[in-house]
C-alpha cells in the first residue's frame, strides 16, 4: 500500500514539474486565448432572448358532459412533450410566423442593401436558429424562447410562436372532430338501411311461416310460447298445491287420540270440528269440577247425563276426524291427477314446439336477431354523433399561455464574464495540453532516472544551470558544491581503482564538459590534490581563457616532438592547479592525436600529479575523443539537461565502450534548479547545510 502512494505522489509530481518547466509556454498560450476571446466579447454584437412560458396538456375537454367517459389524460406519455415540441419548431408553424409578421421583408430591410425582402427559406433557417424551446424539468410547461438583435422583436415573434401552435392545436383538433362527424354521419345512413333490410327480411319470414305473435314488431310475443308459458305456470301451482295437501294428510294419519284432535284445528279450519271440540273440552271441565267438590258422587243423575254428554261429543268428533282425513285424502288425489294431467299436457306441448322451432322459428328467431343487433348499431352510432357534436361545441384548453414574452432590458449575449472566464479556462487547458505535447515530442534528458534507467550509468553529480569556472563565481557559490560532490564520488570511484587520468566527454558541443572539467580540477587543488588540466581540443581550446593564459604552445607542440610536457605545463596562478594548453593547430598537424605519442605523454605527466583531467572534442563529430577514451584510466560522460535527444547521449557511451574507454560515470548538467523541485530541494538543503564558504577552514572540508 504505501509502494502505491507514492507511485502515485511522484506521478503527480511529474506531471507539475512539465508544468512548471513549460510554464512560459501555458501562459503564452492562455495570454492569446484570452485576448482572443475578450476581443471577440467585446466586439460581438448584442442579443436579447425573449421567453414565452407556455402550459402543453393533452387534448381534453375542459369540462367532460359525459361522467362515464374515460378521460383522455388517463395514460401518461413520456413522449409527448417532445412531440410537442417538435411541432413548435415545424416548418408550417414558423413559416405561419413568418408571414404574420412579414419578417421577410423586416428581415430583408436589415440584411439587403435595398431592402428588398428574403426567400421564405432564407427566412425560415433566421427563425430556426434563433428559436429554442425547452421543456421545464418534471412540469408540463414549455418556455419559447427567441434570440434577435432587437429586443421588441424577440418578444414579438416567441408571443407569435405560442400563439400560432395554440390556433393550430385547436383548429386541428376541431378538424378531427368534424371529419369524424362526417364519416359517422355516412355510416349511420347505410346503417339505417341495413336496419330497413333486416325488418323487411324478419316480416317476409314471418308471413312465409304463418308465425303468430302478440305485440308489436320489435317487442313481440309468438303465441306458442305464450301458451307454453302459461301452462308450466299453472302446472308449477298444481304441484305446489299437491304436495301442500299431501303434507297436510301425511301429518294428520301419523296422529291418534287428543293429539290428532289439537292438530286438526291446526291443519284443517273446519267450524263444525271446531265446535264439537269446544263443546267436548267444556263438558270435560264441568264433570271434572262436579266431582272434584265432593257433593256429587259418581251415581248422581247429574253426573251420569254430563257422562253420557261426553262420550256422545268424542264419538261425534271421532267420527268428524275419519271424515276429515276420508276428505283430504281425496283432495291429494284429485291435485295429484291434475298436476299429472297439466305436466303430460306440458310435455306434448313442449315437443311440438322443439319440432316448430327447428322448421319454422329457427330462421324467425335469427333475422329477429339480426334486427336488434342493426337496431342496436343504429342507436349506438345516433348515440356517438351526438356525443361529438356537443364535445365539438365544448371548449378545450390544450395549450395556455402562462406568460407573454416581454422586450428583455439587458442581452443575454455576449455575456462578457462567463466569456472571460471561459477563455482563461479554455486558454489554461490549450496551454497546459500543448505543455505536455511538446514534453512528449520531448526525448531529451530530463531526469537522474533516465540517466541512470536509459544509459546504464550513475550520476555522479547534478550541475546546476548558468555554472561559470569558479575562478569568476567564488569559492563560495552555490554551484561550487556540486562540484566538490562530484570530487568526492570521483575520488570514491578512483580510490578503488587507482585511477589518476580521466577524459572529459559529450555526445555533442556545448554540453557544458569544457566547464566541467575546470570546475572540477578547481576544487581538487582547493582540496590539495595536484592537479594537470591538459587540453585536447585542438580544434576549439577554451581551458586557457579561463585562467587568462595564451595559448601559444600546448599538446600539439608536445604531439609534433617539438617540445617535452614539462616545457608546455604552465602554473594558472591557482594553489596545486597547473594546465597544458592545446597549443595552436596547424595545417599540417592533422592526425597528431594517435594512440604512442598519447600514450607517452600520459606515462610522462601520470606519476607527478594526483589527478590528470584531459578536455576533449564531442566523441560524435572528432575521432580524437575516441582515441583519448582508449587511452585514459576512466571516462566521465558529460550530459546537457534538455539540450539533444536520448540517443544521442547512448550512441556516446557505445562509443566509448567500443574505443575500450572505462566509463566511470555521468555528469547531468545545466540543471533548472528553480524549476524542478527535486533538484532544489537538493540544492537548497546543500546550502543550508555548509552555508557560505568564506569562514570554512581546511579542517572544514572533506577529504576523501
Amino acid at each position: 500500500m504505501p509502494e502505491d502512494n507514492q507511485s502515485t505522489t511522484l506521478h503527480f509530481l511529474d506531471y507539475w514539474r512539465v508544468i512548471r518547466d513549460r510554464k512560459e509556454v501555458i501562459l503564452a498560450v492562455a495570454l492569446l486565448t484570452i485576448v482572443t476571446g475578450t476581443a471577440y466579447t467585446l466586439m460581438a454584437p448584442k442579443k436579447y432572448t425573449a421567453t414565452a412560458l407556455i402550459e402543453v396538456r393533452e387534448d381534453a375537454l375542459d369540462v367532460d358532459p359525459f361522467m362515464d367517459r374515460q378521460s383522455a389524460r388517463s395514460g401518461y406519455n413520456p413522449f409527448f412533450l417532445m412531440t410537442q415540441e417538435k411541432i413548435m419548431r415545424s416548418r408550417s408553424v414558423l413559416l405561419e410566423v413568418i408571414r404574420r409578421l412579414n419578417l421577410q421583408r423586416v428581415w430583408g430591410a436589415d440584411l439587403n442593401e435595398d431592402k428588398s425582402p428574403i426567400s421564405a427559406d432564407l427566412a425560415l433557417e433566421i427563425l430556426g436558429r434563433s428559436l429554442r424551446v425547452e421543456q421545464d424539468r418534471d412540469t408540463v410547461l414549455m418556455n419559447i424562447k427567441v434570440t434577435s438583435a432587437d429586443p421588441k422583436r424577440s418578444a414579438e415573434i416567441a408571443n407569435e410562436v405560442a400563439n400560432v401552435y395554440q390556433e393550430r392545436r385547436l383548429n386541428l383538433k376541431r378538424r378531427e372532430i368534424q371529419r369524424a362527424i362526417d364519416a359517422i354521419g355516412n355510416e349511420l345512413r347505410k346503417q339505417q338501411e341495413r336496419v330497413e333490410e333486416a325488418e323487411a327480411e324478419l316480416q317476409r319470414i314471418r308471413q312465409e311461416r304463418g308465425i303468430s305473435l302478440i305485440g308489436r314488431m320489435g317487442a313481440a310475443i309468438r303465441v306458442e310460447a305464450t301458451r307454453l308459458n302459461m301452462l308450466e305456470t299453472e302446472r308449477n301451482a298444481a304441484r305446489v298445491d299437491m304436495l301442500v295437501r299431501k303434507t297436510r294428510l301425511e301429518e294428520l294419519e301419523n296422529l291418534e287420540g287428543r293429539e290428532l284432535m289439537e292438530a286438526a284445528a291446526y291443519l284443517v279450519p273446519d267450524a263444525t270440528l271446531a265446535t264439537v271440540r269446544q263443546h267436548l273440552m267444556d263438558s270435560e271441565v264441568q264433570l271434572k269440577l262436579m266431582l272434584s267438590t265432593g257433593v256429587m258422587g259418581e251415581n248422581h243423575p247429574d253426573v251420569l247425563r254430563l257422562k253420557g254428554a261426553v262420550d256422545e261429543l268424542r264419538r261425534q268428533l271421532d267420527s268428524a276426524l275419519a271424515g276429515l282425513k276420508a276428505g283430504l285424502r281425496t283432495d291429494y288425489e284429485v291435485a295429484l291427477q291434475k298436476f299429472n294431467a297439466l305436466d303430460e299436457e306440458l310435455q306434448e306441448i313442449k315437443r311440438s314446439d322443439i319440432e316448430a322451432e327447428g322448421e319454422d322459428y329457427l330462421p324467425f328467431n335469427r333475422a329477429e336477431l339480426n334486427v336488434q343487433l342493426q337496431r342496436d348499431i343504429l342507436t349506438v352510432m345516433r348515440a356517438r354523433v351526438t356525443q361529438t357534436g356537443i364535445e365539438l361545441e365544448v371548449p378545450r384548453t390544450t395549450v395556455d399561455i402562462i406568460e407573454e414574452a416581454e422586450a428583455p432590458n439587458k442581452p443575454s449575449s455576449p455575456l462578457v464574464a462567463l466569456n472571460i472566464f471561459l477563455s482563461v479556462v479554455l486558454g489554461l487547458m490549450a496551454g497546459v495540453g500543448l505543455a505536455f505535447f511538446v514534453e512528449y515530442l520531448d526525448v531529451s534528458i530530463k531526469t537522474v532516472d533516465e540517466v541512470e534507467k536509459y544509459l546504464g550509468l550513475p550520476v555522479l553529480a547534478v550541475i546546476p544551470q548558468q555554472s561559470r569556472p569558479l575562478t569568476e563565481a567564488g569559492q563560495s557559490s552555490g554551484q561550487g558544491e556540486a562540484y566538490r560532490s562530484l570530487r568526492t564520488s570521483l575520488a570514491l570511484l578512483a580510490r578503488e581503482g587507482g585511477q589518476k587520468v580521466f577524459a572529459m566527454l559529450s555526445g555533442g558541443v556545448g554540453e557544458g564538459k569544457s566547464t566541467t572539467l575546470f570546475n572540477l580540477a578547481y576544487v581538487c587543488a582547493e582540496q590539495g590534490s595536484r592537479v594537470l588540466i591538459i587540453d585536447t581540443d585542438l580544434r576549439r581550446s577554451v581551458q586557457h581563457k579561463m585562467v587568462g593564459l595564451p595559448n601559444r604552445i600546448g599538446v600539439v607542440n608536445v604531439l609534433t616532438g617539438e617540445m617535452t610536457a614539462d616545457e608546455v605545463i604552465l602554473e594558472t596562478g591557482v594553489p596545486n592547479l597547473w594546465m597544458m594548453p592545446s597549443g595552436r593547430l596547424r595545417r599540417g598537424s592533422l592526425g597528431i592525436m594517435n594512440s604512442p605519442r598519447l600514450k607517452a605523454l600520459l606515462d610522462q605527466v601520470r606519476d607527478k600529479f594526483d589527478y590528470v583531467l584531459m578536455d576533449s572534442p564531442p566523441i560524435l563529430g572528432v575521432t580524437d575523443a575516441a582515441i583519448l577514451a582508449g587511452e585514459v584510466d576512466g571516462v566521465l560522460l558529460v550530459v546537457q539537461y534538455r539540450k539533444y535527444p536520448k540517443i544521442i547521449s547512448l550512441r556516446a557511451k557505445r562509443m566509448i565502450e567500443n574505443a575500450g574507454g572505462q566509463l566511470m560515470g555521468s555528469v547531468l548538467n545545466n540543471i533548472n534548479i528553480m524549476r524542478d523541485d527535486y533538484y532544489y530541494y537538493y540544492h537548497y538543503t546543500t546550502r543550508k547545510y555548509y552555508g557560505s564558504t568564506k569562514h570554512e577552514t581546511d579542517e572544514d572540508a572533506v577529504e576523501v
